[in-house]
């Protein structure tokens, strides 16, 4: 189940004497969370014991609670949920050397073989033995604690709060994004889509000196919020693919100049069909979102163009430039956080559905 936890009695941390026993947030079933115990694996040589105290929520924790799967990832077995946090360090291993107890520490929730090809070439994000918080069968951080390898939590500055510190993993997306397009100062950017990752997206686009930032959406509502956190303008969009040329025109005047890259943030049929449309000549389009596993878009007129496509799945070696960006006050990410919940039975099931209904709620936070 990976180094988070267990729901086995093999190997596992009883509860020291007068510490409460350790609960987790477990997916049971098709909408069915329940908080129950979670035992944790002994805390090796260069692992942590981390006290949880922020975890977010993600669509993909949504897509499990509502479908008990998420693109080929299936749920089998009941599965702790949540993988965006942060928390306070609480026992280290004996050769752990940059960490110790009490430090507040952001987790990169992925621990990747560093054996395989990819990961000995430095894409561990695309190792095909990634063991992935809340991603089946691995348990994820929704927990009163975790055990994790130290080398992947991070220090938090000192006016970076815990909050901030879970956020580092959405924010990673957009980060990975801006390097994988190599965004800079003369790069004019279009995002499609204003939910947290096209947002995200739009601060990290800002953050690496993109020069315009155009987003587009079907909500106002996000729109305007896109607007606060630094998009130059936004575009109102319909989902009738027979809107698309006008569309296009829209994006080409809001922007006032040719799209050098397109941050699709949505991946549907026609997010992808606009992207290839909107980008120049020469451009890039980078699809970020997964909304469809198949789609149909005119891919050859874009190649003709020689508009280039890229890909990205999750991240790797983002959480120093996020924590950074942080620090400075280059990206301020406390605007997205837009509800909080405790941790009780009640309290998360009202999380999940505030997350699932979408409308004005950007990112769900559980404080711990």
């Amino acid at each position: 189940m990976g180094k988070g936890g267990m729901s086995s009695q093999g190997g596992a941390l009883e509860p020291r004497d007068g510490e409460q026993e350790n609960m987790a947030a477990w997916l049971v079933g098709v909408n069915t969370l329940r908080i129950q115990p979670f035992k944790l694996p002994t805390v090796g040589p260069n692992d942590v014991r981390v006290k949880i105290k922020a975890v977010g929520i993600c669509g993909s924790d949504v897509h499990y609670l509502k479908t008990m799967k998420c693109a080929d990832f299936v749920v089998q077995e009941p599965m702790v949920i949540g993988h965006e946090c942060a928390g306070i360090v609480d026992e280290v291993g004996s050769m752990v050397k940059n960490l110790v107890p009490g430090d507040r520490v952001a987790l990169e929730p992925g621990i990747s073989c560093w054996r395989c090809e990819q990961c000995k070439g430095g894409r561990y994000n695309l190792c095909p033995d990634m063991k992935f918080f809340a991603t089946p069968p691995v348990h994820g951080s929704l927990a009163n604690q975790i055990v994790h390898p130290a080398d992947l939590c991070f220090k938090l500055p000192e006016n970076v709060s815990l909050e901030e510190g879970a956020m580092c993993e959405p924010l990673s997306v957009g980060v990975h994004a801006c390097r994988r397009a190599n965004i800079g100062p003369e790069t004019n950017v279009l995002v499609i889509g204003a939910g947290p990752i096209g947002l995200v997206s739009v601060l990290s686009a800002r953050a690496f000196g993109a020069a315009r930032i155009v987003i587009v959406d079907v909500d106002d509502e996000r729109l305007s919020i896109a607007k606060s956190l630094g998009a130059d303008d936004a575009v109102k969009v319909s989902t009738n693919p027979q809107d698309l040329e006008g569309e296009v025109s829209k994006i080409s005047k809001a922007m006032k100049g040719g799209v050098d890259v397109t941050f699709d943030c949505v991946g549907f049929n026609k997010t992808m069909s606009t992207a290839l449309s909107a980008t120049r000549p020469g451009g890039k389009v980078c699809l970020v979102g997964m909304g469809h596993g198949v789609m149909t878009v005119p891919l050859t007129p874009a190649a003709a163009r020689e508009v280039d496509v890229v890909g990205i799945f999750r991240y790797k070696n983002t959480w120093p430039l996020c924590l950074e960006f942080l620090r400075t006050g280059k990206i301020d990410v406390k605007p997205l956080i837009t509800h909080r919940f405790g941790f009780s039975q009640k309290e998360i099931e009202e999380a999940f559905e505030t997350s699932a209904r979408g409308g004005n709620a950007i990112k769900v936070m559980f404080n711990l």
